[in-house]
């Protein structure tokens, strides 16, 4: 049964893949502009900064909108077709689930921040002019 489960929602996301992707294309925010000494220190900023995400995810997809309509340059690390990611995430974050932002310190801790609400709350109160 839980085979049956696991292909009914597996052909699920193909059928709605299509449709989920020309959504995340179409319904891209305006990104928001800053001076070109700002961009630079947000650049700066993001660099420690990566979103492990599917490309499908509708959660992965509001994060991915948040990110450009903040205008950040956050590494994405795909783990559906990056088996190196899923292995970080699952090291480092102690499970597989998406999305997840990594969060890399000045003082060498990193953190794992997995709710897309929260997420978006964290890039907001960062970066939102």
């Amino acid at each position: 049964m839980r085979l049956v489960i696991r292909l009914f929602f597996r052909l699920l996301r193909r059928l709605l893949m299509p449709f989920m992707l020309i959504y995340a294309a179409l319904s891209k925010p305006k990104p928001i502009t800053r001076d070109e000494k700002a961009q630079s220190q947000v650049d700066q900023d993001c660099r420690s900064l990566t979103l492990y995400q599917f490309a499908t995810c509708p959660f992965c997809i509001k994060v991915r909108k948040e990110i450009h309509r903040l205008a950040l340059p956050i590494g994405m690390a795909n783990v559906q077709r990056d088996a190196e990611a899923r292995q970080a995430l699952e090291q480092g974050g102690g499970r597989v689930k998406v999305p997840c932002l990594k969060i890399e310190h000045d003082d060498g801790r990193t953190e794992w921040v997995y709710e897309s609400s929260d997420i978006n709350n964290y890039l907001r109160q960062r970066f939102a002019p």
